[in-house]
């Protein structure tokens, strides 16, 4: 994969729009990215990472906060990368998710991530697709393409060093997780698990197999009806086929015991039961006998009490017709008793209605009056109502107009108030309207100034915070001041002390290289092989002092370069805020503040009501428009209805005065002729009455004759007799079959002593029958009993079979289940790292080991043409102490001395050295393994202050190797002599608005 170009817009601390040209810069192979301390020199590489697979490395990509705080508030915050890959050349542009303020009105709104994919120059599978616009396509594409995951290619491609001197110096545990990320064990782990899982299943497997034997055991013992057997858990010490023998022998045993039982008191059962039935017979027939003589006595002393009964059945029959008679009298009497009910009723009706109109009295006090004079009368008096049915049709008239006069009437008051109330809105409704042009021009002035009131406040805002920052900043300089002072003063006394033990080690370095002469060998420096006076170390300082002392002096370097860039940081930062305040403390900006915060909220609300006022003007001047209309109508309206009504009244008048002679006493027309219509149909009512109570009292008289003439017939002495004799059918009934029963149980007596079997047979014969009973119940208890025995015993016997055919089922089915567990336990044990696996490491960790040791072989290539042939990786599989895992131990083995020693022991430019080369050759063992795309451009961050001028030029030969191998390399640091050893630089440029970016070239 190669690097083309990037840009950036509004991300990190680059607030416009930045262009990389990658191509540029990577023209000698190798390109420099410098700049102050917080300048974005990272941001590049985060960009890059972003760009690729939307997050960023490290702590950095946890923050997630990624838009500038510079940028304005439309620019839109986005990375585009072009680069090639698999022969395909790409170009990728992302956004993060940010927040933005809204386009309308005040707050903000959340700008969503976004990402699209296009090919430059032909599709996949020769097509030419429009692009990828999904993240989660892109993200699978690029990972497709690449071949490595993010994580991968964080540490392959963007190399920090820190990271790498960490894993040095880390435990197993810590080295374990960098490498499970980088080369993807998780199947070696899903293997462990799923070995692990397997294990257990299969021990449910056999828990379950020798628990099914253990519940067989028990149940063979509880159908046998004895205690369980006892055991230690284990199923090889249960009970076995012997034991099931005896069980199965002893219950066949009882079963033909309860067999021989079974047929004696079946035998016994039998006989009582004949016995108890020929008993059963000869009390039956003497209970027969008994019961038919006690009938015939008892039938015999009641013949008194049946004759009544015949005598009263006879007596019920012949008042029939008597009865049919005596009920027509009864209705005929009612009747009559009805008719003069009514035609009193309808006397009094007439008598109440009064002599208005005609004088009744003559009528009603003649008792003998015929009907027909009720009726003349009657005739006379709707002859008078029907001349007064056309006065009718002008008293609805009359009654009508007048009810439309008192509603005129009201409606005339009412546009009358009407009227008033216009007239007082409009006198109103100037006033009202000048007041809304007023509140409406304020709401528009207020609406102009909002925008730079909002403005002031934030700039005011701004200062305050400034203000309120410059006392920690002029501490935080202090801070720096002193200790920058403090550092120098170290740095120059660390490097006095290493002047010194350079002199000392150069004034006895006669004694060092005499201390290497051996007999015979000749010097180093004459060549002679005698040597008659070697001299004699004398406080000589040795190669490991010395080298000592500048490890200390370099470090002092460090921290006095480190210390005067937090000055110069912490004096940019003091003179920043300096200038922004200008002297204001941070009192005075805050009461600013509030006033111009005051202001800006008072102009806001003003303005929030411009729309409403603007309203209000434009509906007061509608409604004067509206009231000054309604007012001319209603006007129209009430002069209209003042005429209405006065011819109204005139009519009224005419039409009362032809009504009033018509009505006489009567409150009106209508009401007289009722009257009328009334009385005559109450005289019509008295002569039909009276007509009707003649007819019943002459019916009445016939009837009672009859009932008479009847009851003598019948033979009885009067009416009153017979009706005391009815029965109603019921009792007649009743009486009857009390006779008829009477006489069957006489007969059916007599039949039953007529009987063959008991002619002969004594009514006093006494049968013991509770003894036979008692016999053969007790029979059939032991019977039943015996029974019970014999199915319990069989029962038992057959439940004992069936369940010991299960047990020896179970027993065949346990050994291949208890071989494949103990099998299946032993190799998840290995594949974990226990049992018989000697070095106690599991399938995954020693496949990471595998790794760990191709990368050590790797590195150790970079390290040694590094360090001169000095030091070399060691990698170690064997186990921890007190017994923690093993396998990815990783030393260095140090040619000088010819020990093997641990990482942890190198000093701070050592460390960087084994750091560097540690990191690619890491880089190329995980692009081998992962099959990605080709690693054309690699990026080292930082860590070349720490080298001396020789180990620098070995990294620098290293790099050159890698660039003359085709690959571009960045490097990110700020040290000065990189800037003169390479001459294609891209410089970072950090200012108060924010950083901006520099090609330089030559």
């Amino acid at each position: 994969m190669r690097l083309h170009r990037l840009d950036l817009t509004a991300f990190g601390p680059y607030p416009r729009h930045e262009a990389i040209d990658f191509d540029a810069l990577g023209q000698d192979g190798l390109f420099l990215l410098h700049g102050d301390t917080g300048a974005g020199k990272t941001t590049v590489l985060d960009a890059v990472a972003f760009a690729l697979f939307g997050a960023v490395p490290g702590a950095r990509g946890e923050v997630k906060r990624l838009r500038c705080d510079y940028a304005s508030p439309d620019a839109v915050t986005e990375v585009a990368l072009e680069f090639s890959v698999q022969g395909h050349r790409l170009r990728l542009v992302r956004s993060p998710e940010y927040e933005r303020p809204k386009r309308n009105g005040n707050g903000v709104t959340t700008q969503r991530a976004r990402a699209s994919l296009t090919w430059l120059d032909h599709g996949l599978g020769g097509h030419a697709p429009d692009g990828l616009t999904r993240i989660d396509e892109v993200a699978r594409t690029i990972q497709r393409l690449l071949g490595m995951t993010a994580e991968q290619f964080f540490q392959v491609v963007l190399l920090p060093q820190g990271e790498f001197a960490r894993f040095l110096r880390s435990d197993t545990v810590e080295r374990e997780q960098l490498l499970e990320r980088l080369f993807g064990t998780e199947r070696f782990a899903d293997v462990e698990r799923w070995f692990r899982d397997a294990r257990q299943a299969s021990w449910h497997v056999l828990h379950a197999h020798r628990q099914r034997i253990r519940e067989l055991v028990a149940r063979v013992a509880q159908a046998a009806g004895q205690e369980p057997p006892t055991d230690d858990g284990e199923v090889e010490h249960t009970p076995g086929p012997s034991w099931l023998a005896a069980v199965r022998a002893r219950l066949t045993d009882d079963a033909e015991l309860a067999a021989k039982n079974d047929q004696q008191a079946r035998e016994t059962k039998e006989s009582a039961d004949a016995e108890l039935l020929r008993v059963r017979e000869l009390a039956e027939r003497v209970r027969r006998v008994r019961t038919a003589s006690t009938t015939l006595a008892e039938l015999a002393g009641k013949a008194g009490q049946h004759r009544v009964w015949s005598e009263e059945l006879a007596a019920a029959r012949r008042a029939g017709p008597v009865v049919a008679a005596h009920h027509t009298a009864k209705q005929a009497a009612a009747e009559a008793v009805a008719a003069r009910q009514a035609e009193e009723r309808a006397t009094r009706y007439v008598d109440a209605m009064g002599t208005v109109v005609i004088d009744v009295a003559a009528l009603l006090g003649v008792p003998s009056a015929e009907p027909d004079a009720f009726e003349q009368q009657a005739r006379a008096l709707r002859d008078e109502a029907g001349g007064l049915q056309p006065l009718l049709a002008d008293a609805e008239a009359l009654r009508i107009d007048e009810a439309r006069l008192v509603t005129l009437s009201g409606h005339q008051r009412r546009l009358s108030d009407t009227v008033g109330q216009l007239a007082q809105c409009q006198a109103a409704m100037p006033e009202r309207l000048v007041a809304a042009r007023i509140a409406l021009v304020e709401a528009n002035r207020a609406a102009s100034r909002l925008d730079g009131l909002r403005a002031r406040t934030a700039e005011v805002k701004s200062l305050h915070g400034d203000a309120l920052r410059l006392p920690e900043a002029e501490r935080v300089a202090r801070v720096a001041r002193g200790a920058a002072s403090a550092a120098v003063d170290r740095h120059q006394r660390v490097r006095e002390a290493l002047l010194d033990v350079r002199q000392r080690r150069l004034n006895g370095m006669a004694a060092e290289l005499a201390g290497d002469l051996r007999d015979g060998q000749p010097c180093a420096v004459c060549g002679s092989a005698e040597h008659p006076a070697p001299a004699e170390p004398v406080g000589s300082v040795g190669e490991a002092q010395e080298r000592g002392a500048a490890d200390i002096e370099q470090a002092a370097a460090r921290e006095r370069e480190r210390t005067a860039a937090a000055i110069a940081e912490a004096d940019l930062r003091l003179t920043a805020l300096e200038e922004r305040v200008a002297g204001r403390t941070a009192a005075e900006l805050a009461a600013a503040l509030l006033t111009a915060a005051a202001e800006r909220d008072a102009a806001s609300a003003a303005a929030d009501l411009l729309p409403s006022r603007a309203e209000a003007v434009a509906a007061l001047e509608g409604d004067i428009e509206l009231l000054r209309t309604r007012s001319a109508a209603a006007e129209l309206e009430r002069a209209q209805l003042i005429a209405d009504r006065k011819s109204l009244a005139d009519q009224i008048a005419g039409r009362a005065k032809r009504l009033t002679s018509a009505r006489g006493s009567f409150p009106d027309v209508l009401t007289r002729r009722t009257h009328l219509l009334d009385l005559a149909a109450a005289l019509d009512n008295c002569a039909g009455t009276r007509s009707t109570r003649r007819r019943a009292d002459a019916r009445r008289a016939q009837w009672d004759a009859s009932l008479a003439d009847a009851a003598r017939k019948a033979g009885f002495s009067s009416p009153a007799e017979a009706i005391d004799a009815v029965r109603d059918d019921r009792a007649m009934t009743k009486l009857a079959d009390q006779l008829t029963e009477v006489q069957n149980r006489v007969a059916a007596a007599q039949a039953v002593l007529a009987e063959p079997e008991l002619v002969g047979l004594r009514a006093d014969v006494e049968i013991d029958l509770a003894a036979a009973e008692a016999q053969a119940t007790a029979a059939a208890g032991e019977a039943e009993a015996a029974a019970l025995m014999l199915g319990a015993a069989e029962r038992r016997l057959r439940e004992v079979d069936d369940l010991a055919q299960r047990l020896q089922q179970a027993w065949r089915e346990l050994a291949p289940v208890e071989a494949e567990y103990e099998s299946l336990a032993g190799l998840a044990d290995v594949i974990n790292g226990r049992g018989q696996n000697a070095r106690k490491m599991s399938l995954r960790a020693y496949v990471l080991a595998a790794r760990l040791a191709e990368v050590a072989v790797a590195a150790t290539r970079r390290l040694q043409q590094m360090s001169q042939g000095r030091y070399s990786f060691v990698h170690s599989d064997a186990a921890g102490p007190r017994g923690t895992r093993g396998g990815l131990g990783l030393d260095v083995l140090d040619d000088y001395s010819g020990q093997v020693r641990p990482a942890k022991t190198l000093s701070g430019g050592e460390s960087f050295l084994a750091s560097l080369s540690l990191a690619l050759g890491l880089a190329d063992v995980v692009a081998a393994e992962t099959g990605g795309a080709l690693l054309d451009t690699l990026f080292i961050d930082e860590g070349f202050g720490m080298l001396d001028a020789d180990a620098l030029d070995q990294v620098m030969d290293t790099l050159d190797e890698l660039r003359a191998g085709g690959r571009v390399v960045g490097l990110v640091s700020h040290v000065d002599e990189l800037r003169q050893r390479i001459p294609v630089r891209l410089r970072v440029k950090k200012a108060r608005g924010g950083s901006t970016l520099e090609l330089i070239a030559g």
